[in-house]
């Protein structure tokens, strides 16, 4: 099951690169206000991640959930933080975005198996 975040990586990184090389101003400056924008502010960080996680479910995007997973996983959030936050998602989107819960929690699972972590 951890395949599916290396392969979600190898993917994101293989084309931001190609993204970033074509030297195109504005789309360089939407990645630079996105990584600026999850920066601790008067926000934490996990705060700011689990706020992009909401709203990702909400938008029902997929590559945004994992996103967004991905970095709550790395700056500690437990899965019960992060299964609140989906359920608040889920609250605000409706049954339309039970898909995108059902594929953030199997994300979820894929993180902790990659991270050597056998509690669920």
């Amino acid at each position: 099951m951890a395949d599916i975040v290396k392969e979600f990586n190898e993917y994101r990184q293989k084309m931001n690169e190609k993204l970033l090389a074509d030297d195109n101003k504005v789309i360089k400056r939407i990645f630079n206000l996105d990584t600026n924008a999850y920066m601790e502010g008067a926000l934490d960080v996990k705060t700011k991640e689990l706020l992009g996680l909401v709203a990702s479910v909400v938008l029902r995007c997929d590559d945004c959930v994992k996103y967004h997973l991905e970095t709550c996983h790395k700056e500690g959030l437990t899965k019960a933080e992060v299964m609140e936050a989906l359920s608040i998602g889920t609250l605000v989107g409706g049954t339309i975005v039970i898909p995108h819960l059902r594929r953030a929690y199997e994300f979820w699972e894929a993180l902790d198996e990659s991270a050597g972590n056998t509690t669920v």
